[in-house]
């Protein structure tokens, strides 16, 4: 699949039915109040969608306003589980105990009866956010077009989020973000990862190269993780909204959990890498420079005072729990009609030869 290629299905939801329950309920929520300006339900990383809207109101908390909506459960889900009240809890903590700009949290329904599915109610953030289609890494959209010295200042920007979330938040207030299992945390991070690939392969072939990345991690295990932090889990530019080029607005908490630093790391990392590999095999430069795995290692370790460790294991785990993602994602396109089961599964995967590299270790020479 190109970058050019159409988005797959995401939502079978009807947007007028949506606006209207969407009325009725902040009616109840608000007396008085009116949802106006409803738009039409958007995939957010394909799996949650959001909403925007306005509340008319005389004394509105908020005005401009976005909703985030638990994914439509008819639209071939890319998780098995959305658990709105625990990202809508990361986002009061975070929000109470750092000075990253979370936006404002206003409401949290668990009953899915009113909408069909639990949702919260935010504060929208005005700003510009890097694409991912096109991907950032092309030309024409305005990361690309910026200046070296303009995509150095939101990259350092950016890396400070981490630093500062990672830094400022108790641990004993985030153990609700403990996963489940036994062992460390980075050791239930990865049982994580295997029970979603697991779910995700439930009567499907099995992908080869996913659980030859899964050995791999077993080969090259940290001697030492260290002490787990919050983690935001999603931890990319494509998840902040920018004012010019600083943050403004961090989006997208509903891969929180904790783990060690270099979980975060290694996805801001490889998510970009991600993007800058797929320009370079259509046969663009791309941005090189930008996100480089060196500057971003040494700019935490400046702004924290913790040198980032077994980053090629960290990368490798970001390009795995990439892969079973897409390959999910690739599964709906094949239930939805928009593509066909290839005799290789590995190939499903849009990232396989990256992915392979990492695992015979070639991937950074």
């Amino acid at each position: 699949m190109a970058p050019t290629a159409p988005r797959p299905r995401t939502t079978t939801r009807d947007p007028e039915d949506i606006a209207r329950r969407l009325t009725a309920w902040l009616g109840i929520r608000l007396p008085g109040a009116k949802a106006t300006g409803v738009g039409v339900p958007e995939s957010n990383g394909m799996s949650s969608e959001t909403l925007l809207f306005d509340i008319e109101h005389p004394e509105p908390p908020l005005r401009a306003c976005a909703l985030r909506l638990a994914a439509d459960p008819a639209a071939y889900t890319v998780f098995p589980v959305y658990d709105m009240p625990r990202q809508y809890r990361t986002m009061r903590l975070v929000a109470q105990h750092t000075d990253l700009p979370v936006p404002k949290v206003l409401w949290l329904e668990e009953d899915p009866a009113p909408l069909g599915a639990p949702f919260f109610v935010m504060e929208r953030v005005a700003g510009r956010v890097p694409p991912d289609v096109m991907p950032y890494t092309y030309e024409g959209n305005w990361l690309h077009a910026a200046s070296d010295a303009e995509r150095e200042r939101l990259e350092a920007a950016s890396i400070g989020l981490l630093a500062r979330l990672h830094d400022q938040v108790p641990l004993d207030q985030a153990e609700f973000l403990h996963l489940p299992g036994e062992g460390d945390a980075l050791r239930r991070h990865v049982e994580a990862q295997r029970a979603y690939y697991d779910w995700v392969v439930d009567g499907r072939p099995r992908s080869p190269l996913i659980e030859a990345a899964f050995d791999r991690l077993a080969g090259t295990w940290p001697d030492d993780p260290g002490t787990p932090v919050l983690n935001w889990g999603d931890a990319r530019i494509g998840n902040v909204v920018y004012d010019g080029f600083d943050p403004v607005a961090v989006l997208d908490w509903e891969m929180a959990a904790l783990a060690p630093r270099e979980v975060d790391l290694g996805w801001t990392v490889y998510l970009h890498r991600f993007f800058q590999d797929l320009t370079v095999a259509f046969g663009r430069r791309g941005l090189p420079d930008f996100l480089r795995r060196d500057r971003v290692e040494a700019r935490y370790a400046e702004l924290t005072g913790h040198t980032p460790r077994d980053m090629d294991f960290y990368t490798l785990y970001a390009a795995l729990r990439h892969a079973i993602v897409m390959l999910r994602v690739a599964h709906r396109q094949v239930h939805f009609g928009e593509a066909v089961v290839p005799a290789d599964p590995d190939t499903l995967i849009l990232h396989h030869g990256s992915l392979r590299a990492m695992v015979q270790g070639s991937y950074w020479d």
